[in-house]
């Protein structure tokens, strides 16, 4: 059956469902991906910025049948010498007294985890995030995205503040310099804390860059200004 049929059969997030016009790869190579007619792209996308050893890298392919060889999947109830080891690289070079790993099967349900785990923890119910960002597309790590993805799903009512990060390109505090588009940023940050209440914040959700919503680097200091509030 044709591509472009098929693919009339699957949800497709932040796209009009259809019609569709896209190309339909069906192989991939180094920085390249190649559609059914052959032809190639060059992937500049890095698919969702993750494919950083590019596609089918030898080693990972490799890597994966002998895995799918000895043990497909395994419910977490149960100890796997594959994932113990996969902890053990993420701990060791974690900073100190992150002893423990929850693995996931992405981002979002990281998010949904770990605020979670916060919230618990603190026993407080708010969340900090800021506009501008994306974390996800489950129920929380929907409400703490920051840009207007969330609007159709957002109840405004899920515990989660937003706050203006750093944006020089289009400063929300009349910035005109990286230095003083941190200090005000961190300012405003610090405002919000306050006016929130930081007995009520559990926890503070952040992109050290801003990816999904264009790719937004914060000036020198401010992630460090954060941490220090945070504190």
């Amino acid at each position: 059956m044709d591509i472009s049929k098929l693919d009339q059969l699957i949800f497709h997030p932040w796209a009009v469902q259809s019609p569709r016009n896209v190309p339909a790869f069906v192989g991939g190579e180094g920085s390249f991906l190649v559609d059914h007619n052959g032809r190639r792209y060059l992937d500049f996308s890095s698919q969702l910025v993750f494919t950083n050893v590019g596609h089918q890298h030898p080693t990972v392919v490799s890597a994966i049948k002998e895995q799918a060889d000895r043990l497909c999947t395994l419910a977490p109830t149960w100890a796997n010498d594959v994932r113990g080891e996969a902890a053990k690289m993420i701990v060791d070079v974690a900073p100190a007294g992150l002893n423990h790993v929850m693995l996931t099967s992405g981002g979002t349900e990281a998010i949904e985890h770990a605020t979670r785990m916060a919230r618990v923890h603190t026993g407080r119910p708010k969340l900090l995030a800021a506009y501008r960002s994306y974390h996800g597309a489950t129920t929380t790590s929907m409400h703490l995205t920051g840009d207007h993805r969330r609007w159709a799903t957002d109840t405004g009512g899920a515990g989660v503040v937003h706050f203006f990060g750093p944006y020089l390109y289009r400063s929300a505090f009349d910035s005109s310099t990286p230095s003083e588009e941190c200090e005000r940023a961190l300012a405003h940050l610090e405002q919000v804390i306050a006016l929130e209440g930081p007995s009520t914040i559990a926890a503070l959700v952040l992109e050290s860059v801003i990816g999904g919503s264009g790719v937004i680097p914060p000036p020198p200091g401010y992630l460090e200004g954060v941490r220090e509030l945070c504190t």
